[in-house]
């Protein structure tokens, strides 16, 4: 076989059925099908996973003890394989030290560019670093943040100190702490709070270090009075003890961030601050937008920095070819969406000039305006041309076109799916007849009939972030969809301000559900407890029995049917238990039987299958719900853990399903859902609405904005360039509106024929 492909034989990963595949190599191959088809199996599972573990094989045990491990996957053999790098959906992590401009070494960059030629000299480039000793602000320690205590929140001034008026935990009566104020001497301890001098409540909240002259009899006698607000910050905002894990939730209440008064945010000291260049400190250039700061270093023209000036130059401009230039070097990355934290993962593959390497893509789609998305498709088509191999997951048909070759995976989902369904060309596939083939031919239609509003939410002169002081009014009892590019404003006037306005708002977003890795969809539904119940009746055995936190648990792995084996300093090891062979429960209760399964068979069963095995109407409820929003190829037994954003959504979303007259909110529901199941998705926003509730609908996703009551769309661009109404109205006016590139762009979708 030619080494211009990657030859896959016998892949059996999850759900594929040994199949074989030929990719060809240097060239845009995009993987389709409907979720839960296999793509990611074949792709991520098999290919990606096993270049991986063939190049840390490379490596010596000692270096490779400290990398991730790679099982071998489920495939006879891959030949041809290239080096993978893998550029994923996975937000980035990190912490309140972690900005784009250090994820990205832009920061690093222009840090040696002020050591060179700032004026004052202040140091070298380690001083302009906030994460420095030497550079950061030694108040907030580089941080740009500090935590106070919400006065608002602290007391009940309508209250005595005998009465409970200091609210913070601890300090209620009967609280060890609040003896400290009561036996003061200080305080008249039945005074209501609202009627207490300024020099009281000054001595109160405020005074540090006193010796008390005239303490009450349980007063400790070498103790100084503190006041309560060094007292919290002392015994609960600067030590991690505890104290402030056992109260962390309630202490949230009470805490609030706000910018560091003594550096007002910039993180670093009056000394770097000082030092400027072209008038400008560094502070202030990590707080412009990226493509306002690119206009600033083109601006640089002195010959000793020139060298300096062209990498920032070109690191930049690849930040704003990606569609980031609307963020800022200051940015956090724990901020970032999982759409704009792959494109930033991007920006380092650009300036590389390693070829023959395989670049693999999950879905880069996913948080972008069709606007933007030309440019992602750019993106790849130069990745490619140097030399490499690029695989696409993708669902997107603007993104499908660019391929070389599309191997499309199908022909269902979970155990009906597994088996490519086409290999070839985007035209071949719109003539194929499978679901991704139909969906990319049809012709799409704008909403005619469209639901008359029961009323309208008002925002007045929203300005948060980049919100430019607009006021809009949101329908009632229909579906709204929000559009716009990706930093436009959307989701501050949406997540933002609207919940604040109206807090019976329902926000069901893709973060992950409060749950243990020992959570799945049969615990997290309710369905589980019913099961239980069955298989004890049936068996006239204890419910217990079936818990695998429970009586019924196998010893070996306490029922997470893996074991963990954590290896101090190298990675923790996950294996199958060796005991239960990953049942999670012991022998005697896979003994007992329901309708001839045990209890890890129906654990084990997806929802489609567990449809077809229960008639319990408790069980069957639930199970359709999930069903109708597109989680039928998930099994009962999943870890909530392992679960992507989007089916996280679908499954809080699938729990809304028989409410009535709510306000909910949507966030980018369409992500990672193929044509097929948007359809799908769409009747289920529909049945919402035609229950009497408010959708209010974040979308980039044109089908969806196609089927909107009512669109509101917020632009032009984004950041600074965003933040305004720029139409509001029906589908069938934005096509002509020509300020909006939300209208453009589905003009030119429904015209697609």
């Amino acid at each position: 076989m030619s080494a211009n492909y990657i030859q896959v034989s016998g892949a059996r990963e999850r759900n594929l059925k040994n199949i074989n595949v030929l990719i060809p190599k240097k060239e845009i191959t995009v993987f389709t099908g409907v979720s839960g088809s296999g793509k990611s199996s074949l792709v991520f599972d098999t290919i990606a996973a096993e270049s991986q573990r063939q190049l840390n094989e490379t490596y010596t045990s000692f270096i490779r003890h400290r990398m991730p491990h790679y099982g071998k996957p489920d495939v006879d053999t891959i030949e041809n394989l290239s080096v993978a790098f893998i550029i994923n959906q996975k937000r980035l992590g990190g912490n309140a030290r972690s900005t784009v401009g250090t994820i990205t070494d832009i920061y690093s960059v222009l840090r040696l560019l002020f050591s060179r030629i700032g004026r004052p000299f202040v140091g070298y480039s380690e001083v302009f670093s906030f994460n420095n000793p030497a550079g950061m602000c030694e108040h907030c320690e580089g941080l740009g943040k500090i935590e106070t205590i919400d006065m608002e929140r602290l007391l009940d001034k309508d209250k005595s100190l005998n009465e409970g008026a200091i609210l913070f935990p601890t300090f209620e009566p009967g609280g060890w702490r609040l003896t400290r104020y009561i036996d003061s001497g200080f305080f008249d301890n039945d005074k209501k709070l609202i009627e207490y001098a300024a020099g009281e409540m000054e001595l109160l909240l405020y005074a540090d270090g006193i010796k008390i002259k005239n303490p009450g009899p349980k007063w400790h006698k070498t103790s100084l009075y503190e006041g309560v607000i060094p007292r919290i910050e002392r015994s609960f905002l600067k030590k991690e003890d505890g104290e402030k894990i056992r109260y962390g939730k309630e202490i949230e209440r009470f805490v609030v961030k706000q910018d560091c008064p003594h550096c007002r945010g910039t993180r670093l000291n009056q000394n770097v601050l000082s030092c400027k260049v072209n008038g400008i400190n560094i502070a202030q250039c990590a707080d412009m937008q990226i493509n306002e700061l690119l206009d600033l270093v083109q601006s640089i023209h002195t010959p000793a920095a020139s060298t300096i000036v062209s990498e920032l130059v070109n690191r930049i401009q690849h930040m704003v070819s990606i569609g980031l230039g609307y963020l800022s070097l200051g940015r956090e990355t724990t901020t970032l969406s999982g759409g704009e934290s792959q494109r930033i993962k991007m920006v380092s593959q650009l300036g590389s000039s390693l070829t023959d390497l395989t670049y693999i893509f999950d879905e880069p789609s996913i948080g972008l305006h069709p606007h933007d998305i030309s440019k992602i498709n750019e993106l790849m088509r130069r990745l490619c041309d140097k030399g490499n191999t690029v695989l696409i997951v993708e669902h997107d048909p603007d993104m499908i076109k660019i391929a070389d070759h599309i191997i499309d995976m199908g022909p269902g989902a979970g155990t009906h799916g597994g088996e490519v369904v086409y290999q070839g060309n985007f035209d071949g596939l719109k003539e194929a007849g499978t679901l991704t083939g139909k969906y990319l031919s049809y012709n799409p239609e704008l909403k005619q009939n469209t639901r008359t509003p029961k009323g309208w939410i008002s925002i007045e002169h929203a300005t948060l972030h980049n919100l430019k002081n607009i006021s809009v009014a949101i329908p009632k009892g229909v579906m709204t969809v929000v559009t716009g590019v990706a930093g436009s404003g959307k989701s501050s006037l949406i997540n933002g301000v609207l919940p604040k306005l109206y807090p019976e708002t329902v926000i069901i977003d893709q973060k992950g559900v409060q749950a243990s890795k020992r959570s799945n969809i049969a615990t997290f539904t309710g369905i589980f407890d019913v099961i239980r119940k069955l298989f004890a009746k049936k068996n006239g055995v204890s419910q217990s029995l079936f818990s695998f936190n429970s009586q019924g648990a196998c010893p070996a792995c306490k029922g997470l049917g893996v074991v963990y084996t954590d290896l101090a300093f190298m990675d923790t090891v996950v294996t199958v238990c060796e005991e239960c062979h990953g049942n999670r429960y012991t022998d005697q209760v896979l003994t007992y039987q329901l309708r001839g399964k045990n209890i890890a068979d129906v654990l084990n069963m997806t929802v489609a299958e567990a449809l077809d095995f229960f008639q319990e109407k408790e069980i069957v409820t639930v199970l359709k719900r999930l069903s109708d929003v597109g989680i039928t190829y998930v099994s009962l037994g999943q870890p909530l853990s392992t679960l992507s954003g989007g089916e996280l959504q679908r499954i809080k979303l699938a729990s809304e399903l028989e409410n009535h007259g709510q306000i909910y909110i949507l966030d980018e529901p369409s992500t990672g859902l193929h044509m097929a199941d948007i359809k799908q998705l769409i009747g289920v926003m529909n049945r919402l609405a035609d229950h009497d509730s408010t959708l209010i609908v974040i979308e980039h996703n044109l089908d969806i904005i196609c089927q909107a009551d009512w669109i509101i769309d917020i632009g032009p661009y984004a950041g600074q360039n965003g933040g305004q109404i720029m139409f509001t109205g029906f589908p069938k006016d934005i096509i002509n509106c020509r300020d909006s590139l939300t209208g453009t762009q589905l003009k030119r979708y429904i015209n697609k024929k």
